[in-house]
């Protein structure tokens, strides 16, 4: 009589294999692997070894390294050069980082122009796009929150525009670690950068080109015939929503003209998650106030 094996007995001979070496692999059983951290001491020698590497190979430590690895992008200048030296890697399919943008739906429309044309200029990767919760277009996001928003409630429309569909995005592509386009060199918070980050959520970060200046960003976008966003032309160097981005003056930072005449240096997507946490509760707390106080005047009115 022949024998068959059973996915239930095969699991079993797994866990007997596992119990008798003193060891686990990764191709064992998921339900005796312990979940693995990156501890304060892993994560400043992994940076120590990481900064002296050349961006390529950042990205190629990444690629095996780390699982779930997606790119976040606005189709910056550092996010461009980045996505087109992961092309030239010959990277198999299953292997390959797809690409996360957040339509905050008051992009520039050049920005949203490039958006098609880095599809074009590279067909084999995938752009995950994700908008606001509940809206497509610009008209649906003023109808829903009021014009201006940005200016009426700066930290909300943080939140709506762009940390709830990138918390959104990482829940549903099951992301655990991002490629970033951040620098030292533009300044700001960023001046201290280190190649490989750890954020609050346990999310990782990297900023592969975090060596790199703007001149050596734009000389590689120039030689390798990389698309880039049109405004760079005239006098743009970092690009976000059209309400929040001029153009700078020669010698300024280059973030200089995100959020001018603000102490804001960030978009939400690189504050810690604790402050829109402390935001959400806050919010809740002063609609419930509201409703009651509405309520109250409603029985005086009654009585």
């Amino acid at each position: 009589m022949s024998s068959c094996s059973t996915p239930d007995k095969d699991q079993d001979v797994t866990l007997i294999q596992e119990t008798e070496s003193g060891y686990v692999s990764g191709s064992g059983s998921e339900a005796s692997l312990p979940d693995i951290y990156l501890t304060k001491f892993h994560l400043a020698f992994l940076n120590r070894q990481l900064q002296f590497l050349e961006p390529q190979d950042i990205l190629r430590w990444c690629i095996t390294s780390l699982p779930g690895l997606f790119q976040t992008t606005a189709f910056g200048l550092t996010g461009l050069v980045t996505l087109d030296i992961l092309s030239k890697m010959k990277i198999p399919r299953p292997q390959m980082v797809d690409l996360i943008f957040l339509d905050t739906l008051h992009h520039f429309p050049e920005t949203i122009s490039l958006v098609e044309r880095v599809r074009s200029k590279y067909p084999l990767v995938n752009v995950h796009v994700y908008k606001p919760d509940g809206v497509d277009t610009t008209d649906e996001f003023t109808r829903k929150y009021g014009e201006r928003l940005w200016e009426a409630d700066d930290e909300l429309y943080d939140w709506v525009a762009k940390v709830e569909p990138a918390q959104r995005a990482y829940r549903e592509l099951q992301v655990a670690a991002v490629l970033t386009g951040r620098r030292r060199s533009q300044g700001g918070k960023r001046g201290d950068l280190d190649i490989l980050e750890v954020d609050e959520a346990g999310l990782i970060k990297v900023n592969p080109l975090a060596n790199w200046s703007f001149q050596q960003v734009r000389d590689y976008v120039e030689q390798n015939n990389v698309p880039y966003n049109e405004l760079l032309d005239r006098g743009y160097k970092s690009i976000g929503d059209w309400h929040s981005t001029q153009p700078i003056k020669a010698g300024e930072d280059e973030r200089a003209g995100r959020w001018k005449g603000q102490q804001k240096t960030e978009c939400g997507i690189h504050n810690p998650r604790s402050k829109f946490a402390q935001f959400l509760r806050e919010q809740e707390i002063r609609k419930q106030e509201e409703a009651l106080h509405q309520a109250l005047e409603g029985l005086e009115a009654s009585g």
